[in-house]
């Protein structure tokens, strides 16, 4: 009885709570109801008074009213200690510099390239001024294939120059639209990766483009080579090195598209000019061609012949330009491509080298700067015949016109590409000029590598204090295990601008991985093409340090990998039917490949042995049907 009395005093209260403001002395007194108040006895009033402050003061009675619906509620940010930014800041600090000195050189990226605003108001402008839906039309019929997708390669042939009149406007802007971009983004990504492992010497200031098309080579050197301004400042042509552009091209319809995409641009002190072929007076001379560079996308593979792709990179190299860069599809065509041009252009450095009337020139000979970290033939090309290629792949943040255009929503797309980089000049050796130390303990440890050097200090510090030991005993210990464990290069001896020099040295023969790493639990493995013209597979397990295996772990498909293997490494071959041993190719294997003819496989037993039980079913009804048949008779 008295339970129920103090349950129904408490709902009365909590009513009275919420429709008389005047008894309440708690936080939900500030509820606006439209009800008026209840007329009750004084003494009854008391009694739901003191009720009310009992509810109220208790511990674990939580009297707080939710917002209402589109009510304002101020929101309450606490004020960040000193320790919480201090802690913030070296978290993230401690995060970016976990890899190594050499592996930061080593995987360096542009990232997701993001086309210029003044690139992206001028594509938008020539979209503007032409039909969207026959501009949808033309990108469909000439970049689009519905068992591949979407096709960034550009081969048009008209049957007659009538045709070509009348379709080349229109076929420019959709390649403006649809391929520009992607082509952009791979020839960002390349130059880039050049000029970081080249170094701040590697200033080009004048480009020879052999098939400029509608001026992605254009765009994408004048704004890789910028001068120096703040970091956060976007690039423009006007701020751009380079102050001589040659593009030979003879699409007319591609080339007047990329003059009209430079009509309203500042181009600074640019000047920029186009031909159909190049002439014996734009060759430069030799001493001259340090600041020339000459680029050539995605262009091999609209050459019909081997004879004509040839005698096009010959033409680069009689051009006078010191480096000089090749970049197609990554195609099995394109890769052969690539590779081709790449064993000519170095078969011709060789010559100079050999030919006693060069003896006095100031360059002579060739070495490629990228992807490969040797000069010898290319171990993933054969002669006569690509099973696998060497490629890489760049994200582009598509523009909204390249959405619209292809009638898309993702908001990127990757472009795949092989290339070479070619420079004249011999290979530079593993010790930089002015450097007494040896860079082969350079840059190797990073926050991983103290981190784990600390803990092994303190270890041998407690086990000092624990165990009472002779002095020279406790010594010979320590000395012991500091050289066990303890990388000879964490001594900090030379100077950031030394260690980045000798890195860029030593980075000309670091194995590159040409497939994506496979990442175990306890070991990652990285099939890379090595200096000594292989394809090596490196083995990087926990036991090797923790700093080695935590850079091989963070790599990715594309880098040039510092660390040598714990174990000797295994050399990898490109698999064929006949000959070569199994596991030893590269790359993964279908299923039966490597099988040798007349072996059974177990999924064919099984079919046998399913056939053979219902042979035996169908032969026991039969029986059973002769046995009926009999007995009736």
């Amino acid at each position: 009885m008295l339970r129920g009395t103090s349950t129904t005093l408490r709902i009365l209260a909590h009513s009275i709570r919420h429709d008389s403001p005047q008894f309440s002395t708690s936080a939900v007194a500030a509820s606006t109801q439209p009800n008026a108040a209840l007329d009750l006895d004084p003494t009854l009033k008391a009694l739901l008074q003191d009720i009310d402050i009992s509810l109220t003061s208790h511990k674990h009675v939580v009297t707080k009213r939710l917002p209402r619906e589109l009510e304002p509620v101020a929101i309450e940010y606490p004020e960040e200690t000193e320790d919480a930014k201090d802690f913030v800041e070296g978290h993230s600090e401690r995060s970016e510099h976990r890899k190594s000195p050499a592996a930061l050189f080593g995987s360096k990226k542009i990232g997701a390239v993001v086309m210029p605003t003044e690139l992206q108001k001028s594509i938008t402008a020539l979209i503007d001024a032409s039909d969207k839906v026959q501009l949808h039309s033309d990108a469909t019929r000439l970049f689009f294939d519905e068992s591949e997708g979407w096709d960034h390669s550009y081969d048009v042939k008209y049957r007659s120059r009538k045709q070509g009149a009348r379709h080349s406007d229109r076929d420019g802007t959709a390649f403006a639209s649809v391929v520009l971009p992607a082509h952009y983004s791979a020839i960002c990504a390349v130059l880039h990766h050049i000029k970081h492992r080249l170094g701040p010497q590697w200033n080009v200031q004048r480009v020879i483009d052999w098939g400029s098309g509608a001026g992605s080579g254009l765009w994408a050197s004048m704004n890789t080579f910028q001068k120096l301004t703040g970091a956060s400042e976007e690039p423009h042509l006007s701020t751009s090195n380079i102050f001589t552009y040659l593009g030979i091209d003879k699409r007319d319809g591609l080339v007047a598209i990329g003059k009209r995409l430079l009509r309203d641009t500042d181009l600074g002190a640019l000047s920029a000019t186009w031909q159909r072929s190049f002439r014996e007076d734009d060759i430069i001379k030799r001493t001259e061609g340090h600041d020339a560079l000459a680029l050539s996308a995605f262009m091999l593979s609209t050459l019909p012949t081997p004879l004509a792709r040839k005698k096009f990179v010959k033409e680069l190299w009689e051009s006078g330009a010191h480096t000089i860069v090749l970049i197609d599809h990554k195609t099995k065509a394109g890769f052969q491509n690539i590779a081709e041009a790449r064993e000519y252009l170095l078969e011709m450095g060789r010559k100079e080298l050999n030919d006693p009337e060069t003896s006095d020139w100031p360059v002579r000979g060739a070495h490629v700067v990228a992807p490969c970290p040797h000069d010898g033939s290319c171990p993933l090309y054969s002669g006569k015949s690509v099973s696998l290629v060497c490629g890489f792949s760049q994200r582009l943040q598509r523009p909204s016109f390249v959405r619209l255009t292809k009638h898309v929503r993702e908001g990127h797309e990757d472009i795949e590409y092989s290339y070479v980089a070619i420079q004249r000049g011999p290979r530079p050796s593993t010790v930089g000029e002015g450097i007494s130390t040896q860079v082969r303990s350079v840059g190797r440890v990073g926050a991983v590598g103290r981190e784990e050097a600390e803990r092994i200090r303190l270890k041998e510090e407690r086990v000092t204090k624990e165990l009472v030991l002779d002095a020279d005993h406790v010594e010979m210990r320590h000395e012991a295990e500091a050289t066990d464990h303890i990388p000879a290069e964490i001594v900090p001896a030379e100077n950031s601008e030394e260690v980045e020099a000798a890195l860029r040295n030593e980075a000309f023969h670091w194995p590159r991985l040409v497939f994506p790493p496979l990442k175990k639990s306890g070991h990652i493995i990285i099939d890379a093409c090595t200096a000594e013209c292989k394809i090596m597979r490196l083995t990087i397990p926990k036991s090797q340090g923790k700093q080695p295996f935590y850079d091989a772990r963070k790599s990715s498909w594309g880098d040039i990998f510092p660390h040598p293997p714990k174990n000797r490494p295994q050399e990898r071959f490109q698999s064929t039917r006949e000959g070569g041993s199994r596991g030893d190719d590269i790359g993964k294997r279908a299923k039966g490949r490597d099988r040798p003819k007349g072996e059974k496989s177990y999924s064919k037993v099984e079919e046998v042995l399913k056939e053979r039980k219902r042979a035996s079913r169908r032969d026991h009804a039969v029986q059973k049907e002769d046995f009926a048949l009999l007995a009736e008779q």
